[in-house]
């Protein structure tokens, strides 16, 4: 398939060719949900701890003797049901992550930008770059391009300029083609493709 290539003025200038296999497959749902789900489990930290009644400090003395007080039994004050006692079941630090199988999450990857392409979200625009890496000057090329709302600029290579200068661009985020975000690229409502990062995508994905 073929799509409109823009200059950063926001004029059409030629075309370009998007390969079916990344561009224009089958939306697959499945691969999309556990790919999603995959890094937003890869993310949690998984700190969360509390202390048992074997860890809680405190006497284990008995409070009370067993029998002839009126109060019902007690063993020690660091028991769960007391206050300040040791907590029952509670969570403990664990690692949330897993490997998700690759030839799965490539499906993920094609299916989403497929979904873009098909929704009408995605935009190839030619390479440039922001020297002076300043805002600003990032800020008046995006003007011609999107509005200002959630964008995914996918870069051909790590623009370390480029990426300064979006930095305090609070709805632009960064991807390069061979590391992308299924959450980040999924949730985007407008996505930009360098044109050079659109072969380098046709490459990556284009082969099992």
């Amino acid at each position: 398939m073929e799509t409109k290539v823009f200059s950063v003025k926001g004029e059409e200038i030629k075309n370009i060719t998007l390969e079916d296999d990344v561009f224009g497959r089958e939306v697959s749902e499945g691969s999309i949900y556990y790919a999603i789900n995959n890094e937003l489990a890869n993310r949690r930290v998984g700190t969360a701890s509390t202390k048992t009644r074997g860890e809680v400090r405190g006497s284990n003395a008995k409070p009370w003797r067993q029998k002839g007080t009126g109060h019902a039994r007690s063993g020690d004050k660091k028991s769960p049901v007391w206050v300040g006692g040791g907590t029952i079941f509670g969570p403990k630090p664990r690692d949330y992550s897993y490997k998700m199988p690759k030839k799965m999450k490539r499906l993920a990857m094609k299916s989403i930008l497929s979904l873009k392409v098909k929704q009408e979200k995605i935009k190839v625009v030619e390479d440039f770059t922001v020297e002076s890496g300043k805002t600003r000057d990032l800020t008046s090329l995006l003007k011609a391009l999107v509005k200002d709302e959630s964008t995914v600029l996918i870069l051909k290579d790590d623009d370390k300029m480029l990426r300064r200068a979006g930095k305090n661009i609070p709805w632009l985020k960064f991807l390069t083609y061979n590391r992308l975000s299924a959450h980040t690229l999924f949730y985007g409502k407008n996505v930009l493709i360098l044109e050079t990062a659109v072969g380098n995508l046709n490459d990556f994905y284009g082969t099992e």
